[in-house]
């Protein structure tokens, strides 16, 4: 479970110097460090749950949720997150992995989340087709749909099949909060199809 420095420390109130208990509670891998004054009590549990923890609002997106979706072959090992108006990447390096987020638009951040929970976590992923798009966003341009078909087939090796199961309306109506040509037209590449 994750748990705030304050959090811990009122748990551990009854001791006489609550800040040493705390600090040989970590040392004793009895709570773990994640960032500065945030740990997690569960050594094992998985870097997704706790990324919406470590820096938001944020919610899980780009190649993570691709892979996690089945729709990028790649395992994607650092769990990379969408936030707003943060005006610069972030990383963060902790014991249970990397983390990166970087920027959406405003508008389209809160479009196509998805809130799950898992035991006692809860995260907020994007769908399927608000990933594809967060993605695309951060992509130089391509000049039409054919070049955005191949972006997506050979570059990103989407499989064919997969690009047909998006919800081409989902993406219509995310398109103008994106501002970006390469939504667009994936937009219309979808109503094609």
């Amino acid at each position: 479970m994750i748990k705030t420095t304050a959090m811990l420390l009122e748990e551990l109130r009854e001791y006489g110097s609550p800040k040493s208990k705390l600090a040989r509670m970590a040392e004793r891998g009895e709570c773990f460090p994640i960032t500065r004054g945030l740990y997690e009590t569960d050594r094992n549990a998985p870097a997704y749950l706790l990324a919406g923890s470590i820096y938001g609002p944020s919610y899980i997106s780009f190649e993570y949720a691709l892979s996690r979706y089945g729709l990028i072959p790649e395992a994607v090992y650092a769990v990379t997150c969408a936030t707003f108006e943060k005006k610069k990447k972030k990383k963060y390096e902790t014991p249970f992995g990397t983390f990166t987020y970087r920027d959406v638009p405003s508008e389209a951040f809160p479009l196509g989340i998805r809130l799950v929970q898992e035991g006692d976590y809860f995260y907020r992923i994007a769908e399927p087709e608000k990933a594809l798009c967060d993605r695309l966003y951060t992509m130089p341009p391509v000049p039409n749909t054919q070049e955005l078909f191949r972006l997506l087939t050979e570059d990103l090796r989407i499989e064919e099949s997969e690009i047909g199961k998006l919800d081409g309306n989902k993406v219509c109506k995310y398109s103008g909060a994106y501002h970006s040509t390469n939504v667009k037209k994936l937009c219309s590449l979808l109503r094609r199809l």
